[in-house]
């Protein structure tokens, strides 16, 4: 049985809640277990680290040192506050044990290139990513019909506010469209949230926040060509699945340039907030 370490900012929150439960669920429940936890911070009305793992039936970790030392494969939470994450991963980065970084991956595109340079500088297997990149419709058309080719629109939608859940619909759409997002435009609505992609030689993606809204996409690839997923709802158990092979192989199955785009396009989004109507340029990944 191989041992997962948590690493939180404050545990007490819906992935730390959540994926013990999915884990043990999930296909390869006699392999693994989440064995330690540590947190830095607890929140009013959160519950402390010692309740949650008394909860979580998993034991408490005096440090991170311990994470390392004791665990075979870390994962680095605090998915509200992902400014945590570079010196939260520091010590597992040195490791060499597999390391998921919660999402989203890094605040800046600098930040998301100094996780991945100390990873491989101590050949540390490093994985970040949406969960929803994972749902089996989005999944299986990519990986045959639409298999390498990059969509000219991509149109992506979900619920929450563009800091936390903007992740979600950005890797989508990163994942029809590839790398290469020259600039942003951001439109703040009573009704939403709208953020313009702008890829050149015409090529358009769009990402819509909106209120109460399930996730959905679509992307036109040519004459007669398109996709249209309107249903996700197996995206977090098939995650799960994909992070515990990770584990198990060391084998990241998420593009290291794809990370770094939904980077780049979240950095560039967060300033285009303040500049409503405006292009932002999108950092050269």
């Amino acid at each position: 049985m191989k041992k997962i370490g948590f690493i939180d900012h404050c545990i007490d929150e819906w992935h730390a809640n959540n994926y013990p439960r999915m884990i043990r669920e999930s296909s390869r429940k006699g392999m693994f277990e989440v064995a330690l936890a540590w947190d830095e911070a607890r929140k009013e009305g959160k519950k402390s680290l010692g309740e949650w793992c008394a909860w979580q039936r998993v034991a408490r970790a005096a440090n991170i040192e311990q994470i390392v030392a004791e665990c075979d494969c870390i994962v680095v939470l605090s998915p509200d506050n992902p400014e945590e994450h570079e010196r939260l991963a520091d010590l597992p980065l040195r490791s060499g044990k597999p390391v998921y970084i919660d999402k989203p991956f890094a605040p800046t595109l600098a930040a998301a290139r100094r996780l991945f340079a100390k990873a491989e500088k101590y050949s540390t297997p490093l994985m970040s990513s949406s969960a929803l990149r994972f749902g089996s419709g989005l999944e299986s058309a990519l990986g045959n019909e639409l298999a390498g080719q990059k969509s000219n629109f991509a149109a992506i939608q979900g619920a929450g506010n563009f800091q936390v859940y903007a992740v979600h619909q950005v890797e989508m759409l990163v994942m029809l469209m590839g790398p290469g997002a020259r600039r942003v435009m951001q439109y703040s609505l009573p009704a939403g949230q709208l953020m313009l992609v702008d890829y050149g030689a015409g090529r358009m993606g769009t990402v819509n926040l909106l209120p109460r809204h399930p996730f959905r996409c679509s992307a036109q690839y040519g004459p007669g060509k398109s996709l249209a997923i309107n249903e996700m709802a197996d995206f977090f158990p098939r995650f799960i699945e994909a992070m515990l092979a990770f584990f198990d192989t060391g084998q990241s199955p998420v593009p290291k340039q794809e990370t770094l785009e939904v980077s780049a396009l979240l950095e560039a989004g967060a300033s285009a907030l303040a500049r409503p109507g405006e292009w932002v340029d999108v950092g050269a990944i």
